[in-house]
């Protein structure tokens, strides 16, 4: 399986797409000043205690107060509650060597007997906000590299379950024990197997140094304000899974590319030459196919190349999908055949559209009812086959004698969501038509003031692709006298996303030009 990740960098944030064999399976967006992403630290205060849900709201700066559980407290939450206290208080060192654990919290205990109002305690963002939620905490802090996974408060050394072999378990516990500062576990993760020493050493040295600049900003945040950021969600990505399957990044950005680069070269120095600056004129998205495979993926109606078809409803609750055969018959003998094979391609095509519009909670599949308990069990085995390539936690029911499949999926971010209906170009929504003729006119106005009265230089206009080709055409085009009449080239560029009558200006900076 060939991968490739494809970046896309604009001044309101950076959108990733992760492409396997030609096929877009994860989309990821990340805007600029991100407040809240999983893995952030933040200073919280106890806002209320809530015993009936053996839980209390905290206070992060969030619009809604965010929701730590008793049993996402963490067994050491006492002692990280006295570091806090100790650190504020002014005391200097930022490692655990001459740190006395606090006694385990029960694990059967009350919220109550643990924490109080205003108490003010470390927490890290285990699921952003979504939709009228605020975002779900963890106080059992912990620091994610490549190989390991830093956890402070502990001696435990955990090792993947998916590194099978003894040989190699016992060799990476016995090199994490020697390297390991005290009072610190750490989570061996399954990219470890066959790393030397010096790798796993410079990457549990980087998440070190990660626990040292929390601890020197603890004393000085302010309750409710970010103290230790995790890296940005292009880094996290690659942190996590970047492996030799790669065989492109492309990356539109020079900024960007060279902060990526740098960053591989860290991590996987062989791997450096994998990274690519795009530079055509054409957005990148277009370029590789991306946007094409957006619009096509996302909505109600999801087609299957062999005429069959989904629809993906979304609730509060939870997600349906409902498979539908469409326009492939077969005859009455060969029905239960048909059936199955109309499943294993929905299975396919459902098993990437839950990565690709990262959907969480509860997810209902209606497959085509299926009589035989062989091949309702051949569906679940296709299924489960399928989902080993998510990242996501995940539990898949067995169907039922309706056909139905149950999915639990682990939901950490909000579900991706992107409009693929496009507004109508005549009314352009308000249900009236403004004439046509006066578009060009809208656009030799709003030139006039931006060049005249802001005396702009090296804007772009952006337009739809009919609406540039009507720009450049002919001998002496619209485009040539723009360069007569204000004495400055103004460049074209085409947006396929826009609908007809859309247009944006952009600054020398590639920065929206709102007017």
């Amino acid at each position: 399986m060939v991968k490739e990740l494809i970046i896309d960098s604009t001044p309101t944030g950076v959108t990733i797409a992760l492409i396997e064999d030609k096929q877009l399976v994860e989309l990821h967006k990340e805007h600029v000043n991100n407040n809240y992403a999983v893995g952030d630290i933040y200073l919280g205060r106890i806002k209320k205690i809530m015993p009936g849900l053996n839980a209390a709201f905290v206070d992060v700066g969030y619009e809604k107060d965010a929701f730590l559980h008793y049993f996402d407290l963490g067994p050491q939450v006492q002692s990280l509650i006295k570091l806090t206290k100790i650190r504020r208080n002014g005391t200097p060192g930022t490692l655990l060597d001459n740190f006395k654990l606090e006694a385990d919290i029960n694990k059967a205990g009350k919220i109550s007997e643990v924490v109080s109002k205003n108490l003010l305690v470390p927490v890290q963002i285990a699921k952003e906000p979504i939709s009228t939620k605020g975002p779900r905490l963890s106080s059992d802090l912990s620091i994610a590299g490549r190989y390991t996974v830093l956890v402070p408060f502990s001696n435990v050394i955990s090792i993947s379950k998916k590194i099978k072999s003894n040989t190699e378990r016992n060799r990476l516990k016995k090199i994490i024990e020697s390297i390991k500062p005290k009072n610190f576990g750490v989570i061996i993760r399954t990219v470890s197997e066959g790393k030397g020493v010096a790798e796993l050493q410079k990457d549990l040295l980087d998440s070190i140094s990660k626990w040292e600049s929390f601890m020197k900003k603890l004393p000085e945040t302010e309750p409710a304000k970010r103290v230790w950021g995790e890296m940005d969600r292009t880094s996290t990505l690659i942190r996590d899974i970047l492996n030799t399957d790669f065989a492109n990044v492309y990356v539109n950005d020079q900024t960007l590319f060279e902060d990526i680069r740098s960053y591989v070269h860290e991590i996987s120095p062989e791997m450096e030459r994998i990274v690519k600056h795009y530079k055509h004129k054409e957005p990148i998205f277009d370029h590789f196919g991306v946007e094409k495979q957006i619009k096509n993926g996302f909505g109600k109606t999801v087609n299957l190349a062999g005429g069959a078809y989904l629809v993906v409803e979304h609730t509060e609750a939870l997600h349906v999908i409902d498979v539908n055969s469409g326009n492939r018959t077969a005859s009455k003998e060969n029905q239960e055949e048909n059936a199955l094979q109309v499943n294993k391609e929905a299975a396919k095509e459902i098993a990437r559209q839950l990565r690709l519009r990262d959907m969480g909670g509860i997810v209902v599949i209606d497959f085509i009812d299926m009589h035989k308990p062989a091949n309702r069990k051949v569906l679940f085995d296709y299924l489960k086959e399928l989902m080993l390539l998510d990242r996501a936690k995940h539990t898949i029911l067995p169907p039922s004698k309706f056909g139905l499949v149950q999915i639990t999926r682990q939901r950490v971010r909000p579900e991706m969501n992107i409009v693929t209906v496009e507004k109508c170009p005549t009314c352009d929504g308000t249900g009236e038509i403004k004439a046509s003729i006066v578009l060009m006119d809208d656009i030799e106005s709003n030139l006039t003031y931006i060049l005249r009265e802001q005396n702009e230089k090296g804007i772009t206009l952006c337009v739809h692709p009919y609406i540039a080709a009507f720009i450049k055409k002919g001998l002496i085009s619209l485009q040539w006298k723009w360069f007569f009449k204000f004495g400055q080239w103004v460049k074209v560029k085409e947006v396929s996303s826009y609908h007809l009558t859309e247009f944006h200006f952009l600054s020398s900076k590639d920065e929206e030009i709102k007017l």
